[in-house]
């Protein structure tokens, strides 16, 4: 990751306020965004009418719980330090005059999404039809197919097709582990939705996180045509984040909020809040002539949210009086056996170390992590200290989010990271990334000494509020050893309830399993022990075994007139990248780089001819990365045993790749028997006249 630029421009921001009144939820503040819009007025996405695309919005009345259960929930704790009347209009006002309204919204379409007011939100006037009540048809088949999050935790991404129409939920990546050397992101096989770009009506995300959003700007590149991305607010400013990074332009950003429904042509997608560990979470529920499918997107039962979003559960209730035919759901906690803590438990266990730290206090995050992000500033304002950001996906993060909304510092408590010199450590917070142990990281080159504005030094206090995702536990660790040499004090889950998940326990699930009580269930992102931990789940809360599917990448399920069955397998498997292009790495090359990293590679060329079936010269033998490569006794030996091999082999009529090939087997076979390794061996036979 790269550093930041020597000068960081914040858009001015409120502090939050500690009353979430009624008078504030009727209020929508347009302060931060009047100052966002004079940051930048450059746009790279146009917000487009989704009647271009077949896809009509419109607005499902909830009830008064339902109605906190909103998007607008960040806006509740915004301090209005100006004058109401200055910086702030009442959601009645905007609505009297439709005319103006429409014009408003037409000068929106050549604003960024970071640069839009709170206010701005998609409208009857952006759509010319409201959507249609399905009704089913006895002869329609819907296809659910995951190409995947069903076998690792990341790169979800799942399709639906019913008729000529087809959707996808979802498009996310993972981070590659040890078994991928040279390989910087892992997406999922989207083949079968570029071979069906034609029929392809828009995508839909439930959330900004990497494992959702990631594959975004490659599938794109790929599409023959654009196609609406349908997201909240906060998830859309981070996917026009990425697209700008890529240089892809005129991608149309639909803006949603739950409580809305979209068509998407026979397909229609209600979108219900959830609480999850980013703001702008949501579900999805499917309506289709062949049958409803209810996705839950990632989630928890948080009671005591951060930002007041609850999950939705008057509206899963109401998806179960229409009726769930499949339900795909979230597995990543199914082993978890209780609830998962509320956000909250971390901000109070913050608190108390940032206060009594003696020196720097860095804290190492996902940075997409806006509420965590948010309960650290808090605590560094309260124990008087400034906050300092770095890392280039954390600076890019806070940047959108602050933008609009959703994270409250005010402007003088942040400080640029290069101007900290003169600051005494025990007055700075910093927030970096490096949470994974990622080597690149702010915080790997902080432990390393390498990081061009921040030091470690004893008595450093480093905060890690992160789980190692499964397969960086050794890199987490090698991270936290080098802190624990330079003499800091440091903080994982183990020693203080600095993280909770933002994911649903397995008690949760089996509510959620209960309030909806879907006919057939597929668990869905996790590893195959999640998966079949949630299945288990789902049948003790009443599912019939046999409506249980656990799928592989790939494979289908099928709906047809309210019953599920498996289905036909697509194309699928994974897509490596390498820097920042899509490579063609494939597990072979990877087994060979492997085999490099750990046994070395020994390197022989020779002369031979074929016209006289000899050998010209003596062979040459390299060893790199191997033991013993200075022993010159084995060195002679590998020598003799190839002229040897070459010798018979000539006369027996071997040439080309079959004289390669005998001679690398008999210098494996040598090796192994006298060192006890296999390096990769690599033979070169020169054919002179």
């Amino acid at each position: 990751m790269h550093e930041t630029h020597k000068t960081n421009t914040y858009p001015s921001n409120t502090h939050r306020s500690n009353k979430n009144t009624a008078s504030q939820r009727s209020e929508l503040h347009d302060g931060s965004a009047r100052t966002a819009r004079a940051h930048t007025r450059s746009h790279v996405h146009e917000r487009t009418s989704a009647a271009s695309y077949d896809a009509h919005v419109s607005s499902v009345p909830r009830t008064k719980r339902a109605s906190r259960s909103t998007e607008s929930a960040p806006n509740l704790k915004r301090n209005t330090r100006t004058s109401r009347n200055a910086a702030s209009t009442s959601i009645h006002a905007v609505h009297t005059n439709k005319q103006s309204r429409v014009s408003q919204d037409d000068q929106n379409v050549s604003r960024p999404y970071s640069a839009r007011k709170r206010s701005d939100k998609p409208t009857s006037a952006h759509y010319l039809n409201r959507v249609k009540r399905t009704t089913r048809d006895p002869h329609a088949t819907l296809k659910v197919i995951p190409l995947g999050g069903l076998d690792a935790i990341g790169k979800n991404m799942t399709v639906l097709e019913c008729g000529n129409d087809l959707v996808v939920d979802d498009c996310g990546l993972m981070f590659p582990d040890d078994d991928h050397p040279g390989v910087d992101l892992i997406l999922p096989d989207y083949s079968y939705v570029i071979e069906n770009a034609d029929r392809l009506r828009g995508v839909v995300i439930t959330h900004g996180h990497e494992d959702h959003t990631g594959s975004l700007p490659y599938l794109f590149k790929d599409l023959p045509h654009p196609v609406p991305i349908y997201g909240t607010r906060m998830t859309l400013g981070l996917i026009e984040g990425k697209f700008k990074e890529h240089g892809i332009k005129g991608v149309p950003l639909i803006e949603i909020k739950a409580g809305q429904t979209i068509q998407l042509g026979c397909i229609q997608a209600e979108f219900w809040a959830v609480n999850h560990s980013i703001p702008g979470a949501v579900g999805i529920f499917f309506t289709t002539p062949a049958g409803n499918v209810l996705h839950t997107g990632d989630f928890k039962l948080d009671q005591t949210p951060i930002d007041g979003v609850h999950t939705d559960f008057a509206a899963l209730a109401r998806f179960q009086k229409i009726g769930v035919d499949l339900m795909l759901s979230d597995s990543t906690n199914a082993t978890h056996a209780q609830f998962t803590p509320s956000e909250l438990e971390v901000g109070k266990a913050l608190e108390p170390i940032i206060a009594h730290a003696k020196g720097k206090v860095i804290v190492a995050s996902f940075a997409s992590h806006i509420h965590r992000l948010q309960q650290v500033c808090d605590a560094a304002l309260r124990a008087g200290r400034k906050v300092v950001v770095t890392g280039r996906s954390m600076i890019q993060n806070t940047e959108i989010a602050r933008k609009l909304g959703y994270l409250n510092v005010p402007d003088d408590c942040l400080l640029d990271a290069f101007s900290i010199n003169n600051i005494p450590p025990e007055k700075l917070v910093v927030l970096c990334t490096g949470s994974q142990g990622e080597p690149l990281s702010a915080l790997a080159r902080m432990a390393g000494g390498s990081h061009k504005t921040v030091g470690i030094e004893a008595g450093d206090t480093v905060i890690i509020s992160a789980t190692p995702v499964p397969g960086n536990e050794k890199a987490v660790t090698r991270i936290i050893n080098l802190l624990a040499k330079i003499g800091a004090d440091v903080y994982d889950k183990s020693r203080a309830l600095v993280h909770v998940s933002g994911h649903a326990g397995a008690e949760e699930l089996k509510i959620i399993l209960s309030i909806v009580r879907p006919t057939h269930f597929m668990p869905v992102h996790g590893e195959a022990m999640h998966l079949r931990a949630h299945a288990r789940l789902a049948q003790a809360t009443g599912v019939k075994e046999e409506n249980i599917f656990i799928l592989e990448n790939g494979e289908s399920l099928e709906l047809h007139n309210g019953s599920v069955h498996i289905g036909e397998k697509v194309k699928s498997g994974v897509i490596y990248v390498e820097g920042s292009r899509i490579s063609d790495t494939s597990d072979y090359v990877l087994r060979d780089r492997t085999s490099l990293g750990s046994q070395g590679v020994v390197s022989i060329s020779c002369a031979v001819s074929y016209t006289t079936s000899s050998i010209i010269g003596a062979p040459v033998v390299v060893f790199r990365g191997v033991s013993q490569q200075e022993n010159q006794q084995l060195t002679d030996t590998i020598k003799a045993n190839v002229q040897d091999i070459i010798r018979k082999q000539l006369a027996n009529g071997k040439r080309n790749g079959a004289l390669e090939r005998e001679v690398r087997n008999a210098t494996s076979f040598l090796l192994q028997e006298s060192i006890k390794q296999r390096p990769l061996i690599i033979v070169t036979i020169l054919a002179v006249a």
